[in-house]
């Protein structure tokens, strides 16, 4: 634009000065050194003009030049990103369908052109990692890690085929690492499960449970399975140390939802039945059972020691007294007469249990009981019924 005013110009001027000075070429001389040169100011003026033509016509074929070689060059560019994109489509397909080899031919072949090579790198470390090439792997992995913005992406991926090939503690360093930057990224927090567990680590695994179960949208039963697997494996190592005090200082620090679980509960009781003489189980059960009271803890009452078997049975028959159908204490209330052999007793109790609900167990103790009373056809009656509830 600034080009054609300025030509404008120039013409304007020319035909101002050729009219105003019309049949008046003047003199021109120019000395340059030992040489000199003269014209008419007309000759100036179209040697001028002719000038100006003649940058203006290099420009224009220079710039022709120039647009073409570029075009040129990004004709081939934009082609070698389509052919790049399109290998690593056909990569990843050949990834899902398990053909490896192909796969990490096809995405690092022209991983180098493609608008995302990061991509590339990650999907060819898969492929070498199922194709068992660790080498290629950890070498693919490091050309990701030279793109920008790739730690999260090359770390996670770098955990997952750890922790897929066995190399647990491996795996867990690497996450560890990410926890600070990701602290609620659900694929970390899939992976640092799967290494608590495989390495029994059953308190870190607590300790990310409420992430874990926020942010990786659990179900009901996924929750309820994996807290039930964290504590329970807490409880174990903790009943190692054989001391009853660590075994409830644990159960109280749980929160309340947790101390409700029936099976939490009763694995406590259960290990504190093991430890110290079982003198400790008693106490425990009564204080869970006022609050909530389980089937599984009726069952333990019965295993107390000998000593805390009277009370057990006191607490037991007070139960009753006030719910005559609850089977489960009459089912444990038998089992402490089966201690005792008072087996009258305990074939009343179970008669009264087996009247509310069916259980082959106390079927095949029902059984038992009537034999050490010499009712041996009442015994194979029940026994019968016992077999026929068998799956």
């Amino acid at each position: 634009m600034i080009r054609a005013i300025l030509l404008f110009i120039i013409l304007g001027v020319g035909l101002f000065v050729g009219s105003e000075y019309s049949g008046q070429q003047g003199y021109v001389l120019i000395s340059i050194a030992s040489k000199t040169i003269e014209m008419s100011v007309t000759t100036l003026v179209i040697i001028v003009v002719g000038l100006f033509l003649a940058v203006f016509a290099c420009e224009f074929i220079l710039k022709k030049i120039l647009t073409t070689t570029f075009r040129t060059f990004n004709w081939f560019t934009i082609r070698k990103i389509r052919r790049s994109r399109r290998l690593t489509n056909e990569g990843i397909i050949k990834l899902i369908e398990g053909d490896f080899k192909q796969a990490e031919k096809k995405v690092s072949r022209w991983a180098k052109h493609h608008d995302n090579p990061l991509l590339c790198y990650l999907m060819a470390s898969e492929a070498a990692d199922n194709l068992g090439n660790t080498k290629k792997r950890d070498h693919y992995l490091a050309l990701a890690s030279e793109q920008d913005h790739a730690r999260l992406a090359v770390e996670l991926t770098r955990a997952k085929q750890q922790v897929n090939d066995g190399e647990i503690r491996l795996g867990l360093k690497t996450l560890q690492s990410l926890q600070p930057d990701a602290p609620n990224n659900p694929i970390l927090l899939n992976l640092l499960k799967r290494c608590y567990i495989a390495l029994h680590m059953w308190q870190p695994l607590i300790e990310i449970l409420p992430r874990l179960i926020r942010f990786n949208h659990l179900t009901e039963t996924e929750e309820t399975e994996l807290l039930q697997m964290a504590h329970l494996g807490a409880l174990d190592n903790i009943a190692k140390r054989n001391n009853s005090h660590d075994l409830i200082e644990h159960w109280e620090a749980l929160k309340r939802h947790d101390q409700k679980n029936p099976v939490i509960a009763a694995a406590v009781a259960q290990h504190l039945l093991s430890v110290s003489e079982g003198k400790e189980a008693l106490p425990f059960m009564i204080r869970v059972m006022k609050k909530a009271p389980s089937a599984e803890l009726y069952r333990l009452m019965a295993d107390v020691p000998e000593a805390q078997r009277r009370d057990a049975k006191n607490m037991l028959i007070r139960i009753l007294e006030k719910n005559d159908n609850n089977a489960e204490a009459h089912s444990a209330l038998a089992k402490v007469y089966e201690y005792q052999q008072h087996w009258a007793e305990a074939q009343h109790h179970l008669e009264k249990a087996l009247s509310i609900r069916t259980s082959i167990s106390d079927y095949s103790r029902l059984s038992d009981v009537l034999s050490q009373q010499n009712k041996k056809q009442a015994a194979q009656d029940v026994s019968r019924k016992a077999l026929s509830l068998l799956p």
